[in-house]
């Protein structure tokens, strides 16, 4: 069976280390990228939006990244344990009429025996800002 290390149960490092994959992927702007760390029935909650499975996984980020443009997320871990991991996590992103936002936000996620994501809840709140705001 393939597995996605490193693995739960989640030591300090191996709990930084699954941090930085998610957010080094999320930051490649790459939907089939992204995806291929979710099991293949991963469900999601993003905001009011379920998703479950990486086909729907694939259509959210598609659109997700066509509307957020010149998107560039930060993600710090904030708790794990077993086979969870929690973290805090900004991103800065424009629209086509050219206004900047920051998206503040947490995430929940649980994680399967080989080491893929089987879970993730997410809220998140966006806040206008002018360009020289920008920090990422």
């Amino acid at each position: 069976m393939e597995q996605r290390h490193p693995l739960p149960p989640f030591t300090l490092e191996t709990a930084l280390q699954k941090v930085q994959l998610a957010e080094d992927a999320w930051n490649s702007k790459n939907p089939e990228k992204v995806a291929q760390a979710y099991t293949l029935d991963s469900e999601w909650r993003n905001r009011s939006t379920f998703i479950n499975g990486r086909q729907e996984i694939i259509e959210f980020l598609t659109e997700k990244w066509k509307r957020e443009l010149d998107y560039k997320l930060k993600k710090t871990l904030w708790a794990f344990t077993d086979n969870r991991i929690a973290v805090r996590y900004e991103y800065e992103f424009h629209n086509a009429e050219g206004q900047w936002f920051r998206a503040y936000g947490n995430e929940n996620w649980e994680f399967d025996e080989n080491g893929f994501m089987q879970k993730r809840f997410a809220s998140v709140n966006d806040l206008p800002i002018d360009a020289s705001e920008r920090r990422l």
